[in-house]
């Protein structure tokens, strides 16, 4: 199988430009939640007014121990009528003093630092597949390096859906910053052929479907972690004692409470199917390969717990009793699971999925 280095190499000088680009991208939604004092992040992180539930209909996704929690979806953000605060936190963009320009300006330079990263980035892994003539996704480099292209296009679809909230870009980017900084570092593996063992049309349909996943739960872990400081702040701001210090007090200029609960449920349930597909063409590799669909191998053994989280998860949405922040950290053991699944399994256990790339 052919190697052509000079295409390998302009695909890691790519993956590393698109590093630079994601940084001065986060830079830049950092600038715009600085300078949002008023505005779009004014308007978007006001904290809701209490509403009164008159007779039996109202909004189900209520948690009790968050305030604002009643907000039912995104598409509720919009209206300045749904707020209480500062009457220069309440103006609308058709006020043209109430607009921060250097805020939305640095919003927009961040978007476009994001959109040019993410292209140059999958431009990286498709120079990557050519190089070797082979799908770029046999080892833990190039596997890392999809789910962070996957969670940036994941967070490029929640911002055409909410671009209310884009600058919650810098916190979506940072983890992806990091994962794509490991990659090319402590996972980082040559251009090579793939090893006999993955030489299968299993690897397309497989592997793929786990990066799909593993990318937008990343971006569903994100946003809870944001949803969890949220409701913290909202339920100490009620009880007249908000936080002043980092990390909490971040809380006060996050999206509201039920807005950021629903980005994350929304994520999980549209990641959620791809993930069990993903487990389902797993165990079909395996019967071709081995003869066997499933023998609890240690990274069968994650991914089916990372599954069965998720689905808890999911039915925790579904109750009443489970909504808000127990069924938040359900997800965030989910994806700690996913991690544990990635990083430790990968590197530390030896199984038969031991195919890392790591020298």
């Amino acid at each position: 199988m052919p190697v052509y280095p000079e295409l390998a190499h302009l695909s890691d000088l790519l993956f590393t430009t698109a590093i630079a680009l994601y940084t001065l991208a986060v830079i830049s939604y950092c600038g715009e939640y600085a300078f949002g004092r008023r505005g779009r992040v004014a308007r978007t992180a006001a904290i809701p007014a209490p509403r009164v539930l008159v007779g039996a209909g109202g909004p189900d996704a209520v948690d009790p121990d968050v305030p604002g929690s009643d907000v039912p979806g995104p598409d509720d953000v919009a209206g300045p009528s749904d707020f209480a605060g500062p009457a220069d936190a309440l103006t609308t963009a058709a006020d043209p003093g109430a607009v921060d320009r250097r805020a939305n300006l640095l919003g927009r330079l961040a978007v476009l630092l994001t959109v040019v990263g993410a292209a140059g980035h999958l431009t990286s892994i498709v120079l990557r597949g050519i190089s070797v003539d082979r799908i770029p996704w046999g080892n833990m480099y190039e596997f890392s390096s999809a789910v962070g292209f996957v969670a940036v296009a994941a967070f490029c679809v929640v911002l055409f859906r909410q671009p209310r909230v884009r600058y919650l870009g810098m916190f979506v980017m940072l983890p992806v910053i990091l994962l794509m900084f490991l990659a090319g570092t402590v996972l980082y593996a040559k251009a090579a052929p793939l090893v006999p063992a993955l030489r299968s049309y299993w690897l397309a349909i497989h592997v793929t479907s786990a990066i799909l996943a593993t990318g937008i739960f990343m971006v569903s872990f994100v946003v809870t972690v944001l949803y969890l400081l949220r409701a913290r702040y909202d339920r100490l701001a009620a009880a007249g004692a908000p936080p002043a210090r980092f990390p909490m007090a971040l809380g006060a200029r996050l999206p509201a409470a039920g807005v950021l609960d629903q980005i994350a449920y929304r994520t999980v349930a549209f990641g959620f199917p791809v993930w069990t597909f993903g487990i389902a063409a797993g165990a079909m590799w395996a019967e071709a390969a081995w003869g066997r669909y499933w023998g609890w191998d240690p990274k069968e053994t994650w991914s089916f717990v990372a599954w069965v989280v998720y689905a808890a998860y999911l039915h925790a949405r579904a109750t009443a009793g489970w909504k808000g922040v127990k069924a938040a950290r359900i997800n965030l053991l989910g994806f700690g699971a996913m991690t544990f699944n990635f990083f430790v399994v990968n590197i530390v256990v030896a199984g038969l999925h031991s195919y890392a790339g790591l020298s």
